[in-house]
């Protein structure tokens, strides 16, 4: 069994639901109410029987912890100074900058090998750490037609860079001291919409932690939209509190017009899915003005997200992913989407079939996304049947549900899920 480095925490959790935060199932810690940041977190409402979230802290060396943690003095008070506290209230305030149009689903684009022509699509996403040459601090590509070069799509199209991506290049951007001059190189490629960098919120670290990546998120947006860029606010959140913060925050600044999520790792796994779009449609409600929607992953859920947000659009990496694996997409008799084997010859492009993978996602979700409607009470009660073969209520309830959509909710290998900490 391989240590983990003394720096990290040494605690396993083989059921990391039970550090899910819900407040409607598990007390508070008993350790909260002493906390001094008691107010910005709300404490910790878990199944696994901590005093407080310091004890989530087991690195073996606490001197070398690299967690936003006051065990570690010294690097604690100068994670403060960099964001400057864990308050929102003194985050600069930035200029409205306007909700692009955008269709519901956008194919993201990795890179372009294995590619010979251009992707036909009139918008594109593409990655901010493809963008940026994270080791020189300095953008990859200096105007539109080395943009369009470098992943092969069309000089006029429009362009999300999504800010999602895993902890070594987010990391990198924030350490990055030119952020400033590359945000305004950006802006002078035209870029129609930015989501900011997605900072991990845990759920196996102390809330120092989750606080402190919150604040950086803020902080990432706030340098965006003060560059004259539209961004999107990636909510991370990893409590009922957390998301009640969000929600003061944005109906209190009312430039913040578009927000971002993920679901592509923990937040989409089981029915955690369902807590976070609660928590989301919650938010939408409470603000209580129109806010748009850019999700990656998670778009079985468009439909009753779009109940609540003015617009949400799913950025689609599927279909980029499955291609360059060789997979073609169809559908089955039942209206599922299908990933088939489909091998090519070494050398020949992929183009082919990676414009069909994206038409049919794109169709896939157009047809199948619409907005849940409520049922309709009925307008008189019937009659209680004597067995369940012959019950009365049952066809008309049926009739009611979307089947196709109803099935994305189950798992077809629950066995080949793979756990992870993040909330």
């Amino acid at each position: 069994m391989n240590l983990r480095p003394p720096h990290e925490p040494s605690c396993h959790y083989p059921q990391p639901q039970r550090l899910w935060d819900d407040a409607t199932r598990h007390a508070k810690s008993l350790g909260c109410p002493t906390c001094l940041e008691r107010d910005r977190c709300g404490g910790v409402h878990t199944d696994v029987g901590i005093l407080d979230c310091r004890d989530l802290c087991s690195c073996k060396d606490k001197s070398k912890c690299d967690m936003v943690c006051r065990f570690n003095p010294s690097l604690f008070v100068a994670r403060m100074r960099e964001v400057g506290g864990l308050g929102f209230e003194n985050a600069p305030r930035a200029p409205a900058n306007g909700v692009p149009t955008i269709p519901m689903v956008v194919p993201f684009i990795e890179h372009r090998y294995g590619r010979a022509a251009k992707l036909d699509e009139p918008v594109v996403a593409v990655s901010l750490y493809e963008l940026v040459n994270l080791a020189t601090g300095r953008p990859h590509v200096t105007s539109r037609g080395e943009l369009a070069d470098r992943f092969r799509i069309p000089e006029s199209a429009a362009i999300i860079v999504s800010g999602v991506g895993k902890d070594a290049p987010i990391e990198r951007w924030w350490e990055l001291n030119e952020r400033a001059a590359i945000l305004d190189a950006l802006k002078a490629l035209d870029i129609t919409l930015m989501t900011t960098p997605n900072y991990s919120v845990l759920t196996d670290v102390p809330r120092t932690d989750n606080l402190h990546a919150m604040k950086r998120i803020l902080l990432a947006w706030t340098e965006m939209a003060a560059a004259g860029l539209p961004a999107a606010l990636h909510v991370n959140g990893r409590t009922l509190h957390d998301y009640a913060r969000w929600g003061d925050l944005i109906a209190d600044r009312p430039e913040i017009e578009i927000l971002a999520f993920e679901f592509a790792t923990g937040c989409g796994r089981g029915e955690r899915i369902d807590w976070h779009v609660a928590q989301l449609c919650a938010l939408a409600d409470r603000v209580g003005r129109p806010l748009a929607l850019v999700i990656r992953g998670g778009g079985r859920k468009l439909g009753k997200l779009r109940r609540h947000f003015a617009h949400v659009a799913l950025v689609d990496t599927e279909a980029f992913s499955r291609t360059i694996r060789r997979r073609r997409a169809d559908l089955t008799e039942s209206g599922r989407l299908r990933w088939a084997k489909f091998p090519t010859p070494e050398g020949v492009p992929i183009d082919d079939l990676l414009a069909h993978n994206v038409a049919l996602v794109r169709a896939f979700y157009e047809k199948w996304a619409k907005p849940a409607l409520r049922l309709r009470p009925p307008t008189r009660r019937g009659r209680r049947a004597a067995h369940r073969d012959g019950e009365p209520i049952q066809p008309g309830l049926l009739c009611q549900l979307n089947l196709p959509s109803e099935t994305w909710g189950i798992a077809p290998e629950p066995q080949g899920i793979i756990t992870t900490a993040k909330s």
